[in-house]
């Protein structure tokens, strides 16, 4: 088995074309995964355009697209809790970005570390499994 590393400038990857509408624009949008570059933990979930995905590319920050308010998302932009990216990647068909990032703070809106903090037992109860880091009322004013 062979290792090929392949460079390409390809303007086509991501495909924003296969991507959902934002409901409030012609962007058309794709989800982005954030996970812990050191641990692997998912963190959240969100939105990129492609407006999001080339000022992520060129800062080396967090950008999303809010599909509430309709613009652009600096994750930690009235937090402090910025994610620093570390690597890039984007799965096989090109419609899902994966964002490798150093989390300051906590991740999710709500206070925690990560959006993933609720377990679903088997007898369909809700656990909330962590503690919270910070109280989203002193965070977010």
């Amino acid at each position: 088995m062979t290792n090929n590393l392949m460079t390409t400038n390809d303007s086509s990857i991501p495909n924003f074309d296969a991507g959902v509408s934002s409901g409030v624009s012609d962007d058309r949008l794709l989800p982005a995964i954030a996970q812990d570059a050191t641990s692997g933990r998912v963190l959240m979930l969100a939105w990129m355009n492609r407006e999001a995905w080339e000022e992520t590319r060129q800062t080396g920050r967090a950008v999303y697209f809010s599909r509430s308010r309709g613009k652009l998302w600096r994750k930690g932009e009235t937090s402090g809790h910025q994610q620093i990216v570390r690597q890039m990647q984007v799965d096989c068909d090109a419609d899902t970005i994966l964002l490798h990032v150093e989390q300051t703070g906590a991740a999710c809106h709500e206070g925690y570390a990560s959006c993933f903090f609720r377990d679903v037992r088997s007898d369909g109860e809700i656990e909330i499994r962590e503690t919270r880091l910070v109280d989203p009322a002193d965070v977010y004013r």
